[in-house]
């Protein structure tokens, strides 16, 4: 039987490949669980033309994500964050505040996933942070003051 695959599937195929299995596999396992559809006419030109929409929209996502690491690299972050007499802050900085602060003060949207910090920002001062994605990558300043 000739199914289409939704999903990855170990020892079978990718997503969206049109695989010829045994009918019981593809009735009793793939398509129940949804792992895949019956290769019929419709659903192949519907899967057609889902592949041709997502690849526009990577396409679109890859050339805003290009603009973005060109503007990040100008940028510098002012974060301010409650600390101790020895400059210890309160509580660590992390991804998700980084990426919405570089939102509200520089415009710039960036995934939280591609900022990368080995550990949290616990402590005031300027720290030099590194944004890779897509193979590209940009450094921006981000200045931690005490608030």
């Amino acid at each position: 039987m000739k199914v289409i695959l939704l999903k990855d599937v170990k020892k079978i195929g990718k997503c969206y490949e049109t695989k010829d299995v045994s009918d019981g596999h593809a009735l009793n396992l793939l398509i129940p669980q949804g792992l895949a559809i019956a290769a019929t006419k419709d659903a192949v030109k519907r899967i057609d033309v889902m592949k041709s929409r997502i690849a526009t929209e990577d396409k679109v996502q890859g050339e805003l994500l290009d603009q973005n690491i060109r503007a990040i690299s100008d940028v510098v972050l002012n974060i301010v964050g409650k600390a101790n007499e020895k400059g210890h802050l309160f509580a660590g900085l992390h991804n998700e505040a980084i990426a919405t602060e570089l939102s509200k003060q520089a415009h710039i949207q960036v995934d939280p996933v591609f900022i990368q910090l080995e550990n949290p920002i616990k402590e005031l001062g300027e720290y030099t942070i590194e944004v890779k994605a897509g193979g590209k990558s940009a450094k921006f300043k981000l200045l931690v003051k005490n608030g």
